[in-house]
């Protein structure tokens, strides 16, 4: 009964952010910092709605390395209530091409600014890459990317796709990790009390020195300390 209550004012939530995000994206249109806004219209009352208590642990990390490519693992499709309680300024998504074709989200990311990739065309998403890169060096702009690619269901981090530590070589700007415990397999949205999650942004990874060659190590070094940090972040839930 609680879920089926639960999923219902999601919805209704959903519609009703999805209409004033794209208000806000028709008086500003493509202004990198509504992203920041339209997440937290999703975000807020999500949390409410779910029953969630979140607990983030950023520190300083956003406001001084910026701009920057923050990396963050990929769970479920709820994490646009989770990371959107935290999304810095100035900072725009890179999601897939059929994103737009969802009603109001889709045309609200798009409005955001974000970067829309077609997956499907090497060479257009290529261009997109390269449009992001141009974007990261002029234009006080951070990109957030999921570097999996795809969800993993909180079993685990998925391998990285080069892309976003390309961008981040190119144009020379940190990497920042993001973290978040695994709540997909824990939460219950059954109960009143859903669970408890844990947000961790790790120190940035310089890049200015860095070339191409050095992808796979770089790509490995990220891989490897976030899920040490997921995994420590799920123990701390744990003895909690």
């Amino acid at each position: 009964m609680l879920f089926s209550l639960r999923m219902s004012l999601m919805g209704l939530h959903f519609m009703v952010a999805g209409v004033l995000g794209v208000l806000l994206g028709l008086c500003r249109p493509f202004n990198p910092d509504n992203s920041r806004w339209c997440a937290r219209l999703y975000a807020w009352p999500a949390m409410l709605i779910l029953g969630l208590r979140l607990k983030s642990e950023l520190g300083e990390v956003f406001a001084q390395n910026h701009p920057c490519v923050v990396i963050a693992n990929h769970q479920s499709n709820y994490d646009l209530f989770i990371f959107g309680n935290i999304v810095p300024r100035r900072t725009v998504c890179i999601g897939k091409k059929s994103l737009k074709w969802i009603p109001l989200f889709g045309q609200l990311f798009w409005l955001a600014g974000n970067v829309l990739i077609d997956r499907g065309n090497p060479l257009k998403a290529r261009r997109s890459i390269r449009h992001t890169t141009d974007t990261l060096q002029n234009k006080d702009t951070s990109i957030w990317v999921f570097p999996e690619g795809t969800r993993n269901l909180g079993k685990g981090l998925l391998p990285f796709k080069r892309g976003a530590f390309q961008m981040a070589v190119e144009a020379g700007v940190p990497i920042v990790p993001v973290c978040v415990s695994s709540y997909s397999t824990h939460m219950r949205l059954d109960r009143r009390d859903s669970g408890d999650v844990l947000i961790r942004a790790l120190p940035a990874i310089p890049t200015s020195n860095l070339t191409l060659e050095n992808l796979p190590d770089l790509i490995e070094q990220c891989h490897t300390q976030m899920q040490a940090c997921i995994d420590d972040m799920d123990r701390q839930l744990l003895r909690d």
